[in-house]
């Protein structure tokens, strides 16, 4: 059924929320399966959470995918028509399973004034009388918010049944930045600011009247005389007054009931006196109030109630409703409003800025004749100023000419200078080049003859090796044979020996080769010569 549906779509709206686990607005399958059964088995209805498995190929859902499911699968199952009893029954189980789900987000608050008993009766108000809106971000996201001048009809009629006077100048100033409330911070707006100083027994009870009004739709309560059927005598009652039905209780707890007098719209109101008679499809009651103002404000409020008892929506939701049209009514017309005022401002400031704008052109077309006079007495002057400029640049140029003339020749005597000794530089270096392959062919021929000498000095060192070990033979022969002849004498010591000796001293000495070995070596030599002869 929409309208129940309706009517607690937001109080499922703070279940799902809660259940939400990021702030993208979606909510797991699985846990949504638990809040559809829950839903469900309030309802009679069972099973009815299988099909979320299979809705839709995401794991997760939004809520307006959310609304939809429940709207086809679990309540398009109730009928069409419900009376008001019943579908405030339902309302009441609905809201306190969705309070059961959410209850967690606002119970650990600081400052924590209002008992859960009012939080619960406050939260359900809250629903009835808040508007679903999607985010100005994402619309995917929704939020259920309270219109400023509900908030103030609500905490209007809290302050008033304890007691205050309501201040609606302080309100609007304080609220006149905040169109709407979430409930987090309604329920921050009433214990800071109007129920910090109340004591919890008071206020438990102002809450539970709040609720009653709102809630149940009780139109009137207050003593009323009331006539006997079998014995005619008046006697006085607590009654209860909603739009369905009449209670009377023997007191104000409405612990004792009575009795109750249903209504429809069958029933009319009639007074006499200081009487009135109320009658129904089964007899008429005859009631007696205490003064002129109680029976005029009940016979009032009777004929509300008779006039809301055959419809299918509560009374209360029914002003909510007047009242949030009467609204979109006045908004539209004061953007109406603004929206000519604004036009009519552009208008008038667009006639404005003409005449400002002819004023200004005519203005513009005298300053632009002077300055035309005087523009051309300047060109005038400048002409003159520019002919007698133009003569000293042409001196200034020649000058200039001439200056640049003799830079350039000196610049040409420096190049020619620079040629000249660039010419000398070529020259001294190819004569070093020169030089330099002269040195190094010089070397290589002293390096192939160094070569060469060595080679010498290797066959001559063999040969006087080999005259060593004949000396060595023939020494060794005299020893053994004792024969003091000599063997040879200073003719027989090859010539040829010597002038080699002579001749590797004089090359050591000119590359200044290592000499002194070679010296002590021929010194050996000839102190042998000299022996042996």
């Amino acid at each position: 059924m929409a309208t129940l549906l309706k009517n607690v779509t937001n109080s499922i709206w703070h279940a799902f929320n809660s259940l939400s686990t990021d702030n993208s607005g979606n909510v797991v399958k699985s846990k949504l399966k638990v809040l559809t059964a829950n839903i469900g088995t309030l309802l009679d209805l069972y099973g009815v959470e299988k099909g979320l498995e299979h809705y839709r190929s995401t794991t997760s859902l939004n809520f307006y995918h959310y609304k939809y499911y429940l709207l086809k699968e679990v309540f398009s199952s109730l009928p069409d028509t419900l009376s008001l009893i019943l579908l405030r029954e339902y309302e009441a189980s609905i809201d306190e399973v969705c309070w059961l789900v959410c209850k967690r987000l606002y119970l650990n608050r600081e400052p924590h004034i209002l008992p859960d008993e009012c939080l619960h009766y406050l939260f359900r108000v809250f629903c009835m009388l808040g508007e679903l809106q999607p985010c100005a971000t994402q619309q995917d996201i929704f939020q259920v918010v309270l219109e400023r001048s509900e908030v103030g009809l609500v905490s209007c009629q809290l302050v008033t049944s304890l007691g205050g006077d309501w201040d609606q100048e302080a309100y609007d100033s304080l609220t006149v930045n905040t169109p709407g409330f979430r409930f987090s911070t309604f329920l921050t707006l009433l214990e800071t600011k109007y129920l910090s100083d109340v004591e919890e027994p008071v206020l438990i009870e102002a809450v539970t009247a709040l609720a009653s009004t709102f809630l149940c739709d009780v139109i009137k309560k207050g003593n009323l005389m009331k006539k006997g059927y079998l014995l005619p005598t008046l006697r006085e009652y607590w009654f209860v007054l909603q739009p369905t039905q009449m209670a009377y209780y023997k007191n104000m707890d409405e612990k004792e009931q009575c009795g109750i007098i249903n209504l429809d719209p069958n029933c009319w109101v009639d007074t006499s006196a200081n009487r009135i008679y109320l009658h129904t499809n089964e007899r008429c009651i005859e009631l007696a109030p205490h003064d002129h103002r109680s029976r005029l404000q009940w016979v009032s409020s009777l004929q509300i109630a008779i006039s809301q008892s055959g419809r299918g929506q509560g009374y209360q939701r029914t002003l909510a409703a007047r009242r949030r049209k009467q609204r979109q009514i006045d908004e539209a017309e004061s953007r109406r409003k603004s929206s000519i005022i604004h036009d009519m401002g552009v208008q008038l400031q667009a006639e404005k800025m003409a005449r400002v704008a002819a004023e200004l052109e005519a203005q513009e077309l005298k300053v632009a004749q002077e300055k035309q006079v005087t523009h051309l007495e300047a060109l005038l002057e400048e002409e003159i100023q520019a002919k007698r400029d133009e003569e000293i640049v042409r001196s200034l140029q020649a000058r200039v000419l001439r200056e640049e003339w003799e830079k350039r020749e000196e610049l040409e005597q420096l190049q020619e200078e620079q040629r000249l000794l660039l010419e000398q530089e070529r020259e001294k270096r190819k004569e070093f080049e020169a030089k330099q392959k002269e040195k190094e062919n010089k070397l290589l021929a002293a390096e192939a003859r160094l070569r060469e000498l060595e080679e010498e000095r290797q066959r001559l060192d063999k040969e006087l090796q080999k005259a060593r070990d004949r000396i060595y033979y023939v020494e060794h022969t005299m020893t053994q044979h004792s024969t003091p002849k000599v063997l040879w004498d200073q003719a027989t010591f090859p010539l040829h020996v010597i002038l080699y000796i002579l001749k590797v001293i004089v090359i050591e000495l000119i590359f200044d080769l290592c000499i002194i070995p070679r010296i002590m070596f021929i010194f050996d030599l000839i102190v042998l010569v000299v022996l042996k002869s």
